[in-house]
């Protein structure tokens, strides 16, 4: 086991399974140092355990914890193409889109869900630029995805 992965046993959490796509695309791909993922829904066991807008049928702290289970998918993701989590130099670059109502204005704290996984798991080497951005719609009517891009060491 990583120490990555020993990390997130201690949180309470294990690294799922990757989740497989929805469409013409790849969960992740290496290119050069960078490992990108592609936008990660919070799929649990193959289903969304949420639907709906952030700021309607979605609290924004249920969607805090999609935003966390995003970036457990993400650092699947990251472990299919690399191997090994312990390979992660840093997180260079995290984004979250959150789906809301037109009055909702917490996409950062959304998506602080994901960050906050990040820095526990990985330290100052999860500490990354973000942005968060508020959307009408997403796939399957999910609340929340994130991406993110990770530097890798060899």
């Amino acid at each position: 086991m990583s120490a990555v992965e020993a990390k997130l046993a201690e949180l309470g959490l294990t690294l799922p399974e990757v989740v497989p796509p929805l469409a013409a695309y790849q969960p992740a791909v290496r290119s050069g140092a960078y490992v990108y993922t592609a936008g990660q829904l919070p799929m649990v066991d193959g289903k969304l355990p949420l639907t709906g807008k952030v700021g309607g049928e979605v609290t924004a702290d249920e969607a805090k914890e999609l935003a966390k289970t995003c970036a457990l998918n993400g650092l699947a993701a990251v472990k299919s193409v690399v191997g090994d989590l312990d390979r992660i130099k840093r997180v260079v670059k995290v984004v979250g889109f959150v789906a809301s109502t037109p009055d909702f204005t917490g996409q950062p704290g959304v998506i602080n869900g994901a960050s906050e996984l990040l820095g526990e798991v990985l330290g100052e080497k999860g500490v990354h630029a973000r942005s968060a951005v508020g959307v009408a719609v997403l796939p399957l009517d999910a609340p929340v995805e994130v991406e993110f891009q990770i530097e890798i060491e060899d």
